[in-house]
């Protein structure tokens, strides 16, 4: 074989490589994530636009990503978060501490000391969400443990009867996925602004 049906043989070749390239990459780079936008938008426009929540014309969080509501003995409390500086969605993660690292285990003794103290519970009734962050460092949800655990210091910083507040828990519990997948949760973001909807009707 030739020297110059040899160079034509790899041109020949480069040429279709880069031609299925540019097709590739209109399909599945502009045309499908297009096309699921587009599908998204239409059929929930809400969650396509990352569920944002607003309040009085103002952002002031997503029901998808967990944020923190600064030890305000008003508020359901989120579970801790290892991403970024705490709930950073560009830094989703968790701490990649071993259960038998040493920090690690002092860092959890401590936020057992500090919950238990917050919420006025015995640190051995301190559910586990409270002191343990998820694995992407976002979730929104708390357990319904940790979240009756909270109901008593919510009640009495609110004036609320704990009923009240219970009932609003219970509103705002989530079950399992299909009645078989995953554990029943509590959206916090939902939680607290029912409870800011609760001040806002009266006792």
């Amino acid at each position: 074989m030739s020297t110059t049906s040899s160079l034509r043989g790899l041109l020949s070749q480069f040429g279709a490589a880069t031609r299925a390239l540019a097709v590739m990459t209109v399909l599945l780079g502009l045309a499908y994530p297009l096309a699921l936008t587009g599908f998204a938008q239409a059929v929930v426009p809400g969650r396509a636009d990352g569920s944002i929540v607003e309040r009085d014309g103002q952002v002031i969080g997503s029901t998808l990503i967990g944020q923190s509501f600064a030890g305000d003995k008003a508020y359901f409390q989120s579970r801790p978060s290892a991403a970024g500086e705490g709930y950073d969605a560009l830094a989703s993660s968790a701490s990649n501490l071993s259960p038998a690292n040493p920090e690690f285990v002092a860092e959890v003794r401590q936020r057992i000391k500090d919950v238990a103290s917050f919420d006025g519970v015995a640190e051995a009734d301190v559910a586990p969400d409270a002191v343990l962050a998820s694995g992407s460092g976002l979730d929104p949800h708390i357990s319904p443990a940790y979240a009756e655990q909270q109901v008593t210091r919510v009640a009495a910083a609110r004036g609320l009867d704990e009923k009240v507040v219970r009932n609003l828990v219970a509103d705002n519990t989530a079950g399992r996925v299909l009645a078989f997948l995953g554990e029943a949760r509590v959206n916090v973001l939902e939680l607290n602004l029912a409870l800011d909807a609760q001040a806002d009707r009266g006792h």
